[in-house]
């Protein structure tokens, strides 16, 4: 046991875990690591048509069919992307589409090939559930569906050569990847993404197993073979609780060995996506402001409530301190992404340009629930749909050498990594006890702040004496609102109570943080909701801090990342009133704050 896991701590070194500026210069890229095309059953019954190769045609920057029948592109090319289709019935229905396979003649079968109306595709992806508990009529589609991998072979096969001859180091990096989608009274999905351009012969899925422990175990096996991969858990906030658990997946106690493991296949987390943002909720954050934003309430397909605790990447952070204090490793020390989850190959990331998630289902405002459906008693009716929460969210953001597998994944494993909620605004936290004023002036303020400290996603010892100073930054996107305030969000252990606190540490316009609220005035910025239209000349393009904590205690365990913040812009569901010529939906909000957040340096107290 101790030789395999030297081994493996090793590779991981090797991998460029080391947070040592070997780089530098990093630049900032822009990604999308969650991305089903056809291949995935859920996809296909939707109405997707269209191939890895079209994704990733999509992501340089070309036009792609979307499932209702008109084009999407984006208006700037990503940097990186993965292709993540489900590893459960892999490319089974799409091959079920062509006549000579066996089982295209199946009444059933056709009953799903031939769905065209947005009700018959509801009902035939609720019909999927047959397969876990088949009638006798649906007996040999379940058996050959759960015994015949012929479909999902050849399926992953062409994943895999389609990221391999997609792959242009320094324009677009590709990666093999899958999901695995487990759940239990709850969403436990997570993303599996390889480094090299080789994967396993099949992907591990929930029907080998439900519990994602076993998927790390699958994946240590595959290491040792070669096959390097990391996971990544999405929507952990429709987990009703079961994501960032204090027990191990059958409710017995963790260990060490667990947290170990964890961290190993699991250094990264989705903090914000089509389905909503998992940063925290106000339940669990009631003195954050800004805690109730793209909040999804519910759990994955159902109407079913996603209980906050145990659900939310904040809440994690800090009940990871309370697990290290007890098992001396932290099972919850990862970093952060966003990405999109969009069913339809591609996502525009433009909430005035709102494609949405699942094909023909919610693709015009009706049946996404913005617009009304109908009128009763002179009031406008809505559809109640869940996709009404939806957003067009979001982007994974990294630091890294050069656009190369290699480089980007290293990033991935240092937890050099951020997230947006589609606004391309770079962000970047360093941490030390040599940083001084004349820092922030210095023609080499980067470099310096590497040489001399630790960037997000790393650890710092606490010393003794003194504190250290944090330098944060944001860089807004040039194409979206402008930067209305910079965030450190610090969360700590005191006497083994969880705290957390929200400090403003920049505000547009140069304006003070008030030392007593810990926030800046507000900056003037407003929103025509008649046309969309945003307040002029309010705002800024770059806010750049160097921050001391006014309550440092060397002797806390203590984590603090980076939040920034635009200036207000219209909703999607406000867009689709406004060219509707309706009012916006009451129960939604009309207005957001597109936003970014870095992964956060932790505090080590000796």
């Amino acid at each position: 046991m101790m030789k395999h896991k030297l081994g493996v701590y090793l590779m991981l070194l090797f991998a460029g875990l080391a947070n040592a500026a070997d780089e530098t210069p990093r630049n900032a890229y822009f990604g999308d690591l969650h991305i089903h095309t056809r291949y995935s059953f859920d996809a296909f019954l939707f109405g997707t048509k269209t191939t890895p190769d079209d994704a990733y045609a999509f992501a340089r920057g070309e036009a792609i069919q979307h499932p209702a029948g008109f084009e999407i592109q984006l208006a700037r090319p990503l940097d990186f992307y993965a292709v993540t289709d489900h590893a459960m019935f892999l490319g089974m229905w799409s091959a079920m589409e062509q006549p000579t396979h066996p089982l295209h003649n199946d009444p059933l079968v056709q009953a799903f090939l031939n769905a065209k109306t947005v009700a018959e595709r509801t009902q035939s992806f609720l019909g999927m559930r047959f397969l876990m508990n088949p009638s006798a009529d649906e007996r040999s589609l379940a058996d050959h569906v759960a015994t015949d991998l012929t479909d999902s072979k050849s399926a992953w096969s062409e994943i895999q050569a389609s990221a391999n001859r997609n792959y242009e180091p320094g324009k677009l990096t590709t990666f093999i990847a899958y999901e695995y989608t487990s759940s239990r009274d709850g969403n436990l999905h997570r993303n599996v993404i390889y480094r090299g351009d080789a994967a396993p012969n099949m992907p591990y899925s929930r029907l080998d197993s439900l519990n994602p422990e076993d998927l790390w175990t699958w994946m240590d096996s595959q290491r040792e073979q070669g096959f390097e991969a990391l996971a990544i858990p999405h929507n952990t906030n429709q987990s009703n609780g079961n994501e960032f658990q204090m027990t191990r997946f059958d409710g017995s106690a963790m260990d060490a060995d667990y947290a170990i493991q964890r961290m190993r296949n699991e250094p990264l987390v989705e903090i914000t996506q089509i389905k909503g943002t998992s940063d925290t909720h106000p339940f669990l954050s009631p003195n954050d402001e800004w805690a109730d934003f793209e909040i999804f309430p519910y759990q994955i397909a159902s109407w079913n409530k996603s209980w906050p605790r145990g659900s939310y990447v904040r809440e994690a952070w800090l009940n990871g301190f309370k697990l290290e204090q007890d098992l001396g490793e932290n099972p919850y020390r990862f970093g952060v992404i966003g990405a999109s989850d969009t069913h339809n190959s591609g996502d525009v990331f433009d909430e005035s340009n709102f494609v949405s998630k699942v094909g023909m289902l919610d693709s015009d405002p009706v049946n996404r629930g913005s617009v009304p459906s109908a009128h009763r008693d002179g009031l406008p009716a809505f559809r109640e749909v869940p996709n009404r929460f939806f957003g067009s969210s979001g982007i994974a953001g990294v630091w890294a050498g050069e656009n190369t597998r290699e480089s980007i994944y290293d990033a991935f494993r240092r937890k050099e990594t951020f997230a947006t909620t589609g606004s391309r605004i770079k962000v970047r936290l360093f941490a030390s006890y040599d940083y001084d004023d004349a820092l922030l002036d210095a023609p080499d303020l980067v470099a310096s702040a590497y040489a001399n400290g630790v960037s997000m996603g790393a650890e710092l010892l606490a010393k003794r004496r003194g504190e250290p100073r944090f330098l944060a930054w944001a860089s807004r996107d040039p194409m979206r609102a402008e930067l209305q305030r910079l965030q450190i969000i610090k969360g700590w252990l005191d006497a083994g109570q969880t705290q957390e606190a929200v400090y403003d540490v920049a505000c547009a316009g140069g304006a003070a943080v008030d030392p007593e609220t810990h926030r800046c005035p507000d900056n003037g910025a407003t929103v025509d909701l008649t046309d969309c239209s945003v307040t002029a000349d309010v705002g800024a393009a770059e806010l750049l801090t160097l921050w001391d904590d006014p309550d440092f205690d060397p002797k806390q365990r203590a984590f603090y990342y980076v939040r920034v913040l635009e200036n207000p812009t219209c909703r999607w569901s406000t867009w689709d009133a406004i060219r509707a010529g309706t009012a916006p939906r009451p129960d939604l909000a009309t207005t957001i704050q597109e936003r970014a957040w870095s992964s956060p340096i932790w505090i080590v107290p000796r």
